[in-house]
């Protein structure tokens, strides 16, 4: 059994986590923290959770033996992480962080992007990115994980296969995405609300958002070439989901891009490349770890649009956390992700 401890866990991401870790057979939740929540049992704090971990109660962070567990998972505000990160990995316990802390690599970029001093840069330059289609060797190594963010999941999943191949113009990519309200966290906030958010649909961060340079890293590792993205993020007015509508030039007109896809994710479990001319929805893969992929060529020309649906909490966040967990342990890498999506 692996035992695990969770930093922050009464968000959306923390909340998830428990969700699928009730169920994984080789998961023994030892520890929860909270510091405004300190006493509340999970199962009084999370009815879904009643019966699930009777008897496991929220503690402060403080009060908490954290270098008891083999791993602990972040599901916190950018920067905790990175607080934490030498006392923890010093005592032989393995970090999964789902904030921003571990994902990009230069300092300085990061420190710009996200308004914080990185704590522990040498412990940031040994860190996996968490996205294991892409780097699971280095995340079977790691003692750090940065689990990726739910836009840069999408993207990434969408545009490597294209740029590993050299069949794109990589200085052109554009992706318009949408999102979830959940997406943004467990908060009070105005533009969250209800009447506000419902029956709406709005761009943000079009000047720029925090996403951008964590997925232009990872792309420019996949490239051969200079890599320029447009990335414009939207709100949808639905709790779960991530829709990632990419586009880019082919400067390899005769490259069958659904055999490229086919190909590139055939032994992946978690990515479904779905038949020519699909339009996969993100109900399709709600509460599950799955990505679905749908790779048009509009008329046959230039263009080549990739659709890419996740659930931003699981595949986007709390499931690729345990994909990665699986992976450091030992274990199959499906463990305990393996349930069909909810629908409706």
């Amino acid at each position: 059994m692996v035992k695990i401890g969770i930093v922050g866990g009464t968000g959306y991401t923390g909340v998830e986590l428990l969700r699928i870790l009730a169920s994984h057979p080789d998961a023994d939740v030892r520890a929860i923290t909270s510091r405004s929540d300190a006493g509340t049992r999970v199962g009084d704090m999370f009815a879904s959770l009643r019966g699930h971990y009777d008897g496991l109660a929220f503690t402060a962070p403080d009060a908490t033996d954290l270098k008891s567990c083999d791993v602990v998972f972040f599901a916190t505000p950018h920067g905790v992480a990175m607080g934490e990160a030498r006392t923890l990995v010093g005592a032989g316990v393995k970090i999964i962080d789902l904030a921003a802390d571990f994902r990009i690599r230069d300092v300085a970029l990061f420190e710009k992007w996200y308004k914080l001093p990185h704590a522990c840069p040498d412990l940031l330059a040994e860190a996996a990115y968490g996205l294991p289609e892409f780097h699971r060797d280095a995340i079977r190594r790691a003692r750090i994980v940065g689990n990726p963010g739910c836009y840069p999941t999408a993207m990434q999943l969408g545009l490597i296969p294209l740029l590993e191949a050299g069949a794109v113009d990589s200085e052109h990519l554009i992706a318009d995405c949408k999102s979830g309200a959940s997406g943004a966290g467990r908060k009070a906030e105005v533009g969250l609300l209800l009447a506000e958010a419902s029956d709406n649909f709005k761009a943000y961060g079009v000047a720029g958002h925090r996403h951008h340079p964590e997925t232009v890293q990872e792309l420019q590792s996949r490239s051969a070439t200079p890599v320029s993205l447009v990335f414009t993020p939207h709100l949808l007015p639905m709790i779960r989901g991530i829709h990632a509508t990419l586009y880019a030039r082919l400067t390899r007109p005769a490259v069958d891009v659904q055999a490229l896809f086919e190909q590139r994710y055939a032994s992946e479990p978690f990515v479904d490349v779905m038949p020519a001319g699909s339009t996969p929805d993100t109900r399709s893969v709600r509460a599950s770890n799955v990505a679905r992929i749908a790779v048009h060529r509009p008329g046959n020309g230039d263009m080549v649009t990739v659709i890419v649906v996740e659930d931003n909490l699981v595949k986007g966040a709390a499931g690729q956390a345990v994909q990665n967990m699986n992976l450091m342990f030992g274990l199959p890498e499906t463990t305990g992700l393996t349930a069909a999506p909810v629908l409706p």
